[in-house]
């Protein structure tokens, strides 16, 4: 038999308290993929920054850095060969007529 009171509430562990830059984590995420991934950058640092401080790993800051690297160094390479292909285009336009 239990020692149980009827209608006794049981013991729950109370809710974690919030974590500094986990919020500001998964914003830098969604920044990083829909926005931009400078932004998204910046923000993973410094969700990454407040989370370290309290010893939390925050997972989608990284998350949001490494993707915002990988956006960050396509986008130049993008850039690159469009700015490349215009030289491009503009030498072979030229007139052969005359």
């Amino acid at each position: 038999m239990t020692n149980q009171v009827p209608g006794a509430q049981p013991a729950y562990a109370p809710a974690p308290a919030s974590i500094p830059g986990k919020t500001l984590g998964i914003v830098a995420v969604i920044v990083t993929f829909v926005a931009s991934s400078v932004v998204g950058l910046i923000l993973g640092y410094v969700a990454r920054n407040q989370s370290r401080e309290v010893g939390y790993e925050n997972t989608p800051a990284k998350v949001a850095i490494i993707a915002g690297w990988i956006l960050t160094a396509l986008g130049l390479i993008a850039g690159i060969f469009f700015v490349i292909s215009m030289f491009a285009l503009a030498a072979s336009s030229g007139s052969y007529g005359s």
